[in-house]
């Protein structure tokens, strides 16, 4: 049984940084595609970065080169740190997992091709 179990989250001021983590079971770390996603308040779930199968890595645009993903298969553990972090930076912030994505490159950002979720970590940052 696949679990996704995110945490770091929290209240931070403008300007500053967190580190997400998101540990994994029921699987074998670093098959399986991973990703961070988060959901503004009153919008859709938003890609944020993804890492292949392989290690490689996408970022969302509007990031700008903020935010890192990384994983570390020995910690069975997804992470996500953000800098440099905005009010419209706040959102629920979720990781997300799948075995096969197909054309992983085009598609990472769509919340459709990813099969498992954890419960989100709630990311709050003030002016």
């Amino acid at each position: 049984q696949v679990r996704l179990v995110e945490s770091g989250g929290g209240s931070v001021q403008s300007g500053g940084s967190l580190r997400l983590s998101c540990v994994a079971s029921g699987f074998k770390f670093g098959t399986y595609y991973m990703a961070w996603f988060r959901q503004l308040p009153g919008k859709e779930r938003e890609g944020v970065a993804a890492i292949s199968n392989t290690g490689t890595s996408r970022y969302a645009d509007f990031l700008r080169g903020r935010f890192t993903i990384s994983q570390v298969t020995a910690e069975n553990t997804l992470y996500l740190q953000m800098n440099t972090l905005t009010p419209e930076d706040t959102a629920v912030y979720y990781c997300a997992a799948d075995s096969r994505i197909s054309g992983f490159y085009s598609v990472w950002s769509s919340r459709d091709v990813y099969k498992y979720w954890g419960q989100g970590t709630q990311v709050t940052v003030s002016s």
